[in-house]
């Protein structure tokens, strides 16, 4: 079954940028100060090491049952049995995605302009992301998305949105007052010194900037894998 989900605070890892040994850790610490979902992006390791990483990834997750998605990779979403799958604009299209994932597993879909999140809502995804939204140092090759178009966007797709690029604390409540579902973080969490105080101290900005008929995010409900 497909769970309901809090994208309240979207943690995406990045090894490059972290201040912990391991991904995992961050991830723990991250999920300490209240981040709701984790998606795996790991660019530059090799499969195997993405795997190692996914499997240690998807137990911390577990055990505190918030979803795993996995950025790009199918194979390896369906190799750990993650929660899902987050593709962008020049990977599979999501209607492939979708096919082999199945119904009940999660699928997000990078969305920077009004007729690619309306192709992904009709592709069948459950979420977008929208952006990127600031100048970030996690993916140069982005266009930028206005503040108009994630409204645009907002007025025409009842899909939960996530916007991501340059999210942190001080914008938080900027995007919250749009009425997105979510802020996708980076570099704002997992290369801070402390990532749990970091993560806690943008989700309470993003809460406090929420319209009223935001307040109440649903609850989580996700059967630990077998």
């Amino acid at each position: 079954m497909k769970p309901n989900v809090d994208y309240t605070l979207y943690l995406v890892t990045d090894s490059a940028l972290m201040t912990t040994a391991t991904v995992e850790e961050s991830v723990e610490l991250a999920i300490r100060g209240g981040a709701t979902l984790v998606q795996l992006r790991e660019k530059t390791a090799s499969s195997r090491e993405c795997y190692a990483t996914a499997l240690a990834v998807c137990a911390v997750c577990r055990r505190h049952r918030v979803p795993l998605i996995i950025n790009d990779r199918v194979d390896l979403a369906l190799a750990v049995d993650a929660d899902g799958v987050h593709i962008g604009q020049s990977d599979l299209p999501a209607q492939v995605v979708r096919r082999l994932i199945g119904p009940d597993k999660l699928l997000g879909v990078s969305a920077g302009t009004l007729p690619q999140a309306l192709a992904a809502v009709e592709a069948g995804a459950d979420y977008l992301g929208i952006g990127a939204m600031c100048a970030t140092g996690t993916k140069t090759d982005a266009s930028l998305t206005s503040m108009a178009t994630l409204s645009e966007i907002r007025a025409a797709v009842s899909l939960p949105l996530v916007v991501i690029g340059g999210v942190n604390r001080e914008n938080a409540c900027e995007f919250a007052r749009v009425g997105v579902d979510g802020l996708a973080v980076v570099s704002a969490i997992v290369a801070q010194r402390d990532i749990t105080a970091a993560a806690r101290e943008i989700k309470a900005a993003f809460l406090g900037g929420r319209p009223a008929q935001f307040l109440s995010p649903p609850k989580l409900e996700i059967a630990p894998s077998m």
